[in-house]
């Protein structure tokens, strides 16, 4: 007799579908597999995934109250269902483009070959213009061919999906049910910080690209922003060697067992088919969590690794007696959140001088690159967004939308984008509006860190466990704006980032 469905069943062969599909993007993308048996999963778990599972779902969101723990659970589950029926429908293409990146060879016109997978680290490293603009145009030439009309495929199917299953009207109104987050308020934020730090950006952007790159603002593309920002002058002062030790004995130091008791997998070694960028895929949690990097040198890999050892620390102290929902899904600005607090140490003095090479003379120079890196990040991810929401939002057309990318992002960071990326550079789902929050999350959380435990709460052995406890611990139970509230009284947004920036940039 075939149990019928039920929210149990469903949290129970979830857990395992998710544990089984982690596993294998983990296994493909880190280039341990050729590639990802993706379809195969979503057959042998279809029973999860059925008119039957999200009905399920949907009647336990309509039933739960507002602001309980049913409630949260029930948007978490409904969400995700929501999502799955897209993802296993898009399952074939999700697989060709997983190969895609990890078999592409891109040809350069002086007959080099490079895997499309380095490209990006070939251009951050490369000093010469000249040859930063030619591995662009390879690149961007089949991107244009071959991975640009797979992904616009994906996000009009995508579109069309959730769409389709009438929650609510359209997909931006269907997201903001499932995931508690205002786009339009987000937006307004995001148009407010563009508009109110741009005589900041007119400020420091074309002295430094003048100086760093020897070239005019007006000349550069996005390919010399990656060189701009690999800061490759500050190389010296964060040895690979040292890397990880050291970090990892700073995460020892504020109280926190830095490998999680052996939950935590390091896959930090450089690999063949090992995706460039850096990841953390948790496929038991808190049990078996992997953070997987592949090196491109210097400063770089300190901060990716420093973001990906935060979501990995998450992961690997959350309270395993949370349902399923709370430890693998929910909001993910949460995480981000966390992966970000980690990363931003790069921008504390203190820790810098302890930490890594930097000496005392030359940490404010550093700082200075590190605030300018992040003031484009954050307008940059602002004018993201803002596209995003009229990709799937429906309105322009999908023809128009290459031509509205190019705009919105070159204005804001004032770097030529190209129309080949403008169904590659998206991130699905608005995990741009995840990111976002993240960094207003961060900036209140170091505040509240900074009164609880002082200026260097990185290496107080009583600040690690108030954190296992206190935020690790809660999973993603709560939305960002909600553990933000709890503990430090405050709501979100973009002011603490701004005066951090401010205070960097001297």
């Amino acid at each position: 007799m075939t149990e019928p469905m039920s929210i149990e069943r469903l949290r129970r062969e979830g857990e395992a579908f998710t544990q089984e599909l982690s596993l294998e993007f983990y296994q493909s993308l880190s280039g341990l597999k050729p590639e990802a048996q993706i379809q195969q999963l979503y057959q042998k778990y279809r029973a999860i995934f059925s008119d039957e599972s999200l009905e399920v779902a949907r009647e336990m969101f309509a039933g739960s109250a507002e602001g309980s723990d049913d409630r949260r659970s029930a948007r978490i589950l409904l969400d995700w269902q929501v999502e799955s029926r897209s993802s296993r429908q898009l399952a074939p293409l999700d697989e060709r483009e997983i190969a895609w990146e990890g078999e592409t060879i891109v040809r350069l016109p002086d007959g080099r070959e490079i895997p499309y997978q380095r490209t990006g680290i070939e251009i951050a490293n490369s000093t010469d213009r000249n040859e930063r603009a030619m591995i662009e145009s390879a690149r961007v030439a089949i991107v244009q061919r071959e991975l640009a009309p797979l992904k616009k495929e994906r996000f009009q199917r995508e579109r069309d999906i959730t769409e389709s299953i009438g929650l609510a009207n359209g997909y931006n109104a269907t997201w903001e049910l499932l995931s508690g987050i205002s786009l339009g308020t987000l937006r307004e934020e995001c148009a407010a910080f563009l508009r109110d730090t741009q005589p900041m950006w007119d400020d420091v952007a074309a002295a430094v690209v003048r100086r760093v790159l020897g070239m005019e603002l007006r000349e550069t593309s996005r390919a010399d922003a990656l060189a701009l920002f690999r800061a490759r002058e500050f190389d010296e002062f964060f040895p690979a060697r040292e890397m990880e030790s050291t970090i990892r004995r700073q995460v020892g130091e504020m109280g926190i067992d830095p490998a999680a008791g052996g939950r935590i997998v390091f896959d930090t070694g450089e690999r063949e088919g090992k995706r460039s960028r850096a990841f953390c895929s948790p496929v038991k949690v808190p049990d078996e969590v992997y953070l997987v990097l592949r090196p491109h040198g210097g400063q770089t890999d300190w901060n990716t690794f420093l973001h990906e050892y935060g979501h990995a620390l998450h992961f690997a102290y959350m309270r395993p007696d949370h349902p399923m929902e709370f430890r693998f899904m929910g909001d993910n600005s949460v995480t981000e959140g966390y992966a970000m607090l980690f990363d931003h140490l790069m921008q504390d003095s203190g820790w810098l001088q302890r930490y890594t090479g930097l000496e005392r003379k030359t940490t404010p120079a550093f700082l200075r690159s590190a605030g300018f890196e992040e003031l484009h990040f954050l307008r940059r991810y602002c004018a993201k967004f803002m596209y995003e929401t009229q990709l799937y939002g429906g309105d322009p057309s999908w023809d128009a939308l290459p031509d509205l990318y190019v705009e919105l992002l070159t204005k804001a960071t004032s770097f030529q984008y190209s129309r080949a990326d403008a169904f590659v550079d998206v991130d699905p789902r608005f995990y741009s509006a995840r990111y976002l929050r993240a960094w207003q999350f961060q900036a209140l959380l170091t505040e509240t860190l900074v009164e609880r435990y002082d200026a260097d709460w990185w290496r107080n052995p009583r600040c690690g466990p108030w954190m296992v406890e206190w935020l690790f611990g809660e999973a993603q139970r709560e939305l960002a704006h909600e553990q933000a509230l709890r503990v430090s009284g405050k709501t979100l947004s973009f002011a603490p980032l701004v005066r951090s920036i401010e205070r960097m940039l001297g």
